[in-house]
């Protein structure tokens, strides 16, 4: 009765056009009130300590804040002109280029609409400049865009890690390889397509000009070494090195690059010269050491728009925790997990059901919600049927990435038609022959486990002298 009231609610909610956060919230708080001992007081206790208690979600705010810092800076450029003077010569290697860009821009970013947002606003144009099609350029940036929540740093396996108490570094340790692995799928289908319709290539720029791409970009590269290298050596957790990330993306992009903030190169105005001169007199200090705040806000627009982001997102967890709090007291996730085991299904059928029921949510929801409601039910049934949590993990993370991809909800198609300027319907057509590719790479990650944890598994005999 409890579970029939609960899920009833959520999905009443949902077609009544509730928030998914608010139907989340509103589906638990009636079902605590109604069938628990549970007052007021105490569900407003669960609300806080769901994100409260999570260190692993600390992180996330942190990822975001890098990600608004070199968004809103050059860095994106800078690493599609290196990528563009790395594979740009091969045929359709302009495509080729913007896939790698996604996949370096996904290992700094963490994101995957920022993403599609950062790199396709400047490729699809140049694509289409290049003699590409449009439709060919705007798939596959919206396909390659979902990198950025398999690439690691990923937000969205920051959250399966606190919904289900598995470490983040071993999920960031097992996406490297099938993020690496996808991008060359990608990139091979590129390469096919190209000599089939006879894309354009652009001239190799020598060596010379790639080193000197390759310098420009390095301010954005060397973020990835130190997030990605302080958390496989085990010198920082992965909300340490979140951490690090976000100071980092903020010098990088102020101090390194100058693109933003208050060392950006702007011309003075006449009331700026006057408070500088009132600051030396008041103080005794140079006009070169004075921060030049005054004519531009783009740091502040970027710790606003970051927290805009992080406080929408934390409310989604918060609340869809909540819910998981009322699935698991009411021993919902046992019941599923022993009448799945009863029917004596194998694993591969398991998965096989898991994959279908992740697809349909992802059309309909966002990834973090997901995962903090299914994680919790699919969790116990795949530990007892032998499956690896961490290989279940990535599972679901690129289960997230088509849920991108997917009409209604899909957000990465809502970013390239704001970018092109077409509508929802032409853009999906775009990402047909790109999302079919992608269930072929998902059957792979599912059913051969061994890409997802060769990796871990050699950083483990690594660490332990083996």
């Amino acid at each position: 009765m409890t579970t029939i009231f609960l899920f009833t609610l959520l999905f009443t909610g949902m077609l009544l056009g509730m928030p998914v956060a608010v139907a989340l919230g509103f589906s638990s708080v009636l079902t605590l009130l109604f069938f628990t001992n549970d007052s007021l007081a105490s569900i407003s206790q669960q609300f806080y300590s769901a994100t409260s208690e999570h260190y692993t979600l600390l992180a996330i705010p942190f990822f975001i804040l890098s990600s608004a810092f070199l968004t809103t800076g050059g860095v994106a450029r800078r690493i599609i002109n290196f990528a563009n003077d790395s594979v740009g010569h091969i045929r359709g290697g302009l495509a080729m280029a913007s896939v790698l860009a996604c996949m370096i821009f996904a290992a700094v970013s963490g994101s995957s609409p920022a993403t599609v947002a950062a790199i396709g606003s400047i490729v699809i144009v140049g694509m289409v400049q290049a003699g590409y099609p449009e439709k060919l350029a705007a798939g596959v940036i919206t396909t390659a865009g979902t990198l950025g929540i398999l690439i690691p740093p990923s937000i969205v396996m920051l959250v399966y890690a606190a919904a289900t108490q598995e470490s983040a570094s071993k999920l960031f340790e097992a996406g490297l390889v099938p993020g690496l692995l996808m991008g060359s799928v990608l990139m091979v289908a590129i390469y096919i397509v190209a000599r089939i319709k006879k894309l354009p290539s652009l001239p190799f720029p020598g060596v010379k000009q790639w080193f000197n791409s390759g310098a420009k970009a390095a301010g954005g590269l060397m973020l990835i070494f130190i997030v990605l290298g302080t958390i496989y050596m085990g010198i920082a957790s992965p909300t340490e090195a979140a951490a690090i990330s976000a100071v980092y993306a903020f010098f990088i992009a102020v101090w390194g690059y100058r693109d933003i903030g208050p060392l950006k190169n702007v011309p003075w105005r006449k009331e700026d010269e006057a408070i500088g001169a009132a600051v030396i007199r008041n103080l005794g200090i140079s006009l070169l050491a004075i921060p030049k705040t005054f004519t531009n806000h783009e740091v502040r627009d970027s710790i606003l728009d970051a927290a805009k982001v992080s406080i929408m997102l934390l409310f989604i967890i918060a609340n869809a925790m909540l819910f998981a709090h009322v699935l698991t007291s009411e021993r919902i996730p046992h019941h599923l997990a022993e009448g799945i085991v009863n029917m004596n299904l194998q694993p591969w059928m398991f998965l096989i059901i898991v994959n279908i029921l992740l697809l349909i949510a992802g059309a309909f929801m966002e990834p973090s919600a997901i995962i903090l409601i299914m994680a919790p039910i699919l969790f116990p049934i795949a530990v007892k049927l032998g499956i690896d949590p961490i290989h279940l993990g990535i599972i679901m993370v690129v289960n997230m990435e088509l849920g991108m991809l997917s009409p209604p909800i899909g957000l990465n198609l809502f970013v390239t038609s704001s970018i092109t300027g077409r509508d929802l319907g032409w853009v999906i057509k775009a990402v047909v022959p790109w999302f079919l590719l992608l269930i072929f790479f998902l059957g792979l990650i599912t059913y051969v486990p061994e890409i997802t944890l060769a990796f871990p598994n050699y950083l483990d005999q690594l660490r332990s002298g083996g």
